[in-house]
């Protein structure tokens, strides 16, 4: 923690909370960083005798209540800079005393050198349960969105890591769930990992039967899709303002090319909109293709192979300055799938390893 100035003032009434006290941390904060980790982020505690609720104001923002007087914020800008927060606690009465300090914080885009998340699926059997959480509650009425024909399950016929790598397995056959039958199964797992910013590879095969839509694909944390990992811990704005980013998408009538998207609702209209590009790719189901994403308050940036397929900007009306976590499914038939020929039996994808740098 580090406040390098301190002011404070009193409502007029004498009842109005006393001893306040304003600690601010900068997050990844010691000896060798004094000013924090790069992520930009501090956590504020306000505290006083005979106060109900709190309220801080970043800078020259908005007010922000806090009933508990703990408020985490991250800065955006990069380098370090000095920054003032205001602090204020209120009693039952509505009398109040107030308090300012300045914090300096730094914060920076440069490199993703920290491996912050990762499978190699060095084992054998199903998935890390430390790891993946399997998504299989429809939340489409029964069933799932964009016209998916499969039902998403937690079993080792569709899920299961041997021989150093995850496989993702489509099958055809009838399945119900919850009243609802379904032609085929499938597996989408999440990542229990929620990170902001960073930089996603996923080495992985692709499947090759026409009607399979494999994607490497993140969510915003604040989404609160029925049966996700997260629920509403990170807040519940829905689709699409949570927004979406397609790192790796395949339709299922042309497997000689890959698609990166990303799809989002403006934080202040709440407009939907969507943009993205499209990269040819040479045996996508027969060799390991490296997908990432190299995300940062800038841009986004979709690569295959290290080539870019899409450069998304970034910007503070954009859901993508907060959370997102992973996702790995194939989906069948739908808008992206298409038409399931009527010999298709199963479909793999084969992931080698998933790794997040920040």
């Amino acid at each position: 923690m580090l406040a390098l100035s301190c002011s404070s003032g009193d409502s007029p009434s004498d009842a109005g909370p006393t001893d306040f006290q304003i600690q601010v941390a900068q997050v990844g904060a010691d000896a060798a960083n004094p000013h924090g980790d790069g992520s930009g982020k501090v956590i504020l505690t306000a505290s006083a005798n005979n106060a109900v609720r709190y309220a801080f104001r970043i800078g020259t923002g908005d007010l922000i209540d806090s009933q508990t007087g703990i408020l985490e914020h991250q800065f955006l800008d990069n380098g370090t800079h000095v920054y003032n927060i205001a602090a204020w606690a209120y009693a039952q009465g509505g009398e109040y005393v107030t308090k300012t300090v300045s914090v300096e914080v730094y914060r920076s885009d440069a490199a993703f050198a920290t491996l912050v998340f990762s499978d190699e699926f060095d084992g054998e059997g199903r998935p890390d349960t430390q790891k993946w959480h399997h998504q299989i509650i429809p939340p489409d009425h029964g069933s799932w969105h964009n016209g998916e024909l499969q039902h998403y399950v937690d079993r080792p016929e569709n899920s299961f890591v041997s021989e150093g790598t995850l496989k993702i397995k489509a099958l055809k056959e009838q399945y119900t769930y919850n009243g609802s039958t379904t032609a085929y199964t499938s597996a989408r797992m999440n990542a229990k990992f929620a990170f902001t910013y960073g930089k996603v590879e996923v080495r992985a095969k692709l499947p090759s039967p026409a009607g399979t839509w494999p994607a490497i694909w993140t969510l915003g944390a604040d989404v609160n899709e029925t049966g996700n990992f997260f629920g509403d811990q990170y807040g519940s704005v829905g689709w699409p303002l949570c927004g979406e980013i397609d790192i790796m998408e395949q339709t299922g009538w042309n497997k000689n090319g890959t698609i990166s998207h990303f799809h989002w609702g403006d934080l202040i209209t709440e407009e939907y909109k969507e943009e993205g590009g499209e990269l040819p790719i040479v045996d996508a189901a027969g060799e390991f293709h490296i997908y990432s994403l190299e995300w940062d308050s800038k841009n986004l940036k979709a690569y295959v192979d290290g080539k870019l397929v899409h450069n998304f900007p970034n910007g503070t009306y954009r859901p993508f300055n907060k959370e997102h976590y992973l996702i790995l499914n194939i989906a069948m038939g739908g808008n992206l799938g298409g038409t399931v020929p009527d010999d298709f039996t199963e479909g793999t994808m084969e992931i080698d390893y998933v790794r997040i740098y920040q």
